[in-house]
């Protein structure tokens, strides 16, 4: 008994010690994690799915679901007080809906390249800065209303 009371204090003791000496440390000044230059770089990140209905002759012909993966510099990233997420689903959906040259029903893959291109372009341009360096496609499907239907 008097054992196990013994090798709690200890324990309790080297605890409190443990926080009181790094509490000190840090209020000295001591950094507890440096930060390398070489971590910097950059970041990926996706993009929620988004479904944008394909309107033709006035009436709905299907829906695009789409998902993006976008590279920033992770240095600005922080830097920024909101964060470019939503300014590149709203930009892709605005793209894609009012997109008119592609026939989505027969797509070709040189179509994909300017509309990746444009997102990229209309996010910068509304973000004021260079903050997206690439825009990829995680998942871009077409589905018709007729096989929403079955």
């Amino acid at each position: 008994m008097i054992k196990l009371f013994l090798t709690g204090a200890w324990v309790c003791v080297i605890t409190l010690g443990a926080a009181y000496g790094i509490s000190q440390w840090v209020a000295g000044g001591g950094k507890l994690m440096v930060r390398k230059d070489y971590l910097e770089g950059l970041e990926y990140e996706k993009t929620r799915v988004i479904n944008v209905p394909v309107v033709s002759d006035g009436a709905i012909q299907g829906y695009i679901s789409a998902q993006f993966v976008f590279t920033v510099d992770a240095r600005t990233v922080r830097q920024l007080s909101v964060p470019p997420d939503p300014f590149v689903v709203n930009e892709a959906f605005r793209r894609i809906y009012a997109e008119e040259r592609i026939d989505f029903k027969n797509m070709k893959k040189h179509e994909l390249v300017p509309l990746l291109k444009a997102i990229k372009q209309g996010v910068n341009e509304r973000m004021q800065a260079n903050i997206v360096q690439d825009i990829l496609i995680e998942e871009f499907n077409y589905i018709s209303k007729d096989d929403l239907r079955k």
